[in-house]
């Protein structure tokens, strides 16, 4: 074939690619615009939820340093104030720890209930737990930590439950207490390490007034990890009892 007659023929081969290109845009012209709209309609849909995320985040943490600026706060008595006037509290510190927590739980549920599934929620509704639990208000401090254990995983679930087993022990709960440390115990991994969980379960033991459980397990810290920050204190336990 000639160069001439290939290149007609190219020519022609376009001009009929073209045409029927021409038609089929004709005959699908409202499906192409529609799609055109529902690609950009989805880009700023997508553009759009990374804003609120963003912004959601950014929201949540702010609510948490606010908070937690209060559960952190100095505790120190009022400075003397002028001759005839009642002692001035310090701006930003509190009388007592109690104050301090009761200033701040407010804050932290608040948090907690507004993003419940953002990380600075999961810390705040921790927070509040232990906050909780500090004040004496038991039963609500369980309450926070088993919310926490229901809406994560992971090393916040964790924490929470050896969270539920310190207030246990505190609210002399020897027997859940324990049970829950044993558990943990044979869950234990890299994000919760064993010694500092059997120095708790100890701990609860000496508390519940089980002496030869609470020796077992203070050996166990003693001799199974000696260079533990626990051992020490582990071996002090142990000529105690």
């Amino acid at each position: 074939m000639k160069r001439t007659e290939r290149h007609h023929l190219q020519q022609n081969e376009f001009a009929e690619w073209l045409h029927h290109t021409r038609n089929w845009y004709a005959a699908n012209k409202n499906l192409v615009l529609y799609g055109g709209i529902a690609i950009v309609v989805v880009a700023m849909g997508v553009g759009a939820t990374l804003v609120v995320r963003q912004n959601t985040a950014a929201n949540a943490s702010r609510m948490l340093a606010e908070a937690m600026t209060l559960a952190e706060a100095q505790v120190m008595p009022p400075v003397a104030g002028e001759a005839g006037k009642p002692p001035v509290q310090a701006p930003g510190t509190y009388p007592t720890d109690r104050a301090r927590l009761d200033a701040a739980l407010p804050k932290l549920l608040a948090v907690a209930e507004a993003y419940p599934t953002n990380d600075a929620g999961l810390i705040a509704r921790y927070r509040a737990a232990a906050a909780l639990v500090a004040v004496g208000r038991f039963d609500e401090g369980i309450q926070r930590y088993q919310e926490v254990i229901a809406k994560t995983t992971g090393v916040y679930q964790t924490m929470a439950k050896l969270g539920i087993a310190d207030a246990q022990i505190t609210s002399r709960q020897f027997d859940p207490a324990i049970a829950s440390l044993k558990e943990l115990a044979q869950q234990a991994g890299d994000m919760t390490p064993l010694d500092g969980i059997l120095m708790q379960l100890a701990r609860a033991y000496k508390l519940a007034g089980k002496a030869d459980d609470a020796r077992k397990t203070f050996k166990r810290v003693a001799d199974e990890f000696p260079q533990s920050p626990y051992a020490e204190q582990a071996r002090k336990e142990l000529d105690t009892l």
